[in-house]
């Protein structure tokens, strides 16, 4: 059953998240991700737009609504994620998340709403990101 695209289907891309309710797809050469869930990917959508919205001093963006550019787009995604599980429940991994529905669903259950979440400690996170560089490798010894 198709739900549609993921909101954090970058991020899911990248390797950096993945998420119980998402499935890949491909149609020729493009890769995609859908979710299984449309109460999901409703939730998701609503956080990504509170953390855009959050963010925008920071990233010095000020007409959230239209898209960002994708370096942006992926500090938002991504360094939002890794925040808001740095606040759930630090982890070894902290440059992963492993289910992004599970961390949004707990969110929800810790703090009430996406609204009430303590955003300007997930900003922080999020202005902190640094994504990975494509075609380094790390020094070797």
């Amino acid at each position: 059953m198709d739900h549609g695209r993921c909101p954090f289907e970058k991020a899911i891309l990248s390797a950096q998240c993945a998420c119980e309710l998402a499935t890949r797809f491909s149609v020729a050469e493009q890769m995609g991700v859908n979710c299984r869930s449309g109460i999901a990917r409703n939730n998701c959508t609503t956080l990504l737009a509170l953390m855009r919205n959050r963010a925008r001093f920071a990233l010095k963006v000020t007409d959230t609504s239209e898209s960002l550019p994708f370096g942006k787009e992926m500090k938002v995604m991504i360094g939002g994620l890794i925040g808001l599980q740095g606040l759930l429940a630090p982890e070894p991994d902290a440059g992963r998340v492993g289910n992004i529905h599970a961390l949004v669903r707990e969110a929800q259950e810790k703090y009430g709403s996406l609204e009430a979440l303590p955003y300007q400690e997930i900003v922080k996170s999020i202005t902190a990101y640094q994504a990975r560089r494509r075609g380094h490798a790390p020094p070797r010894p």
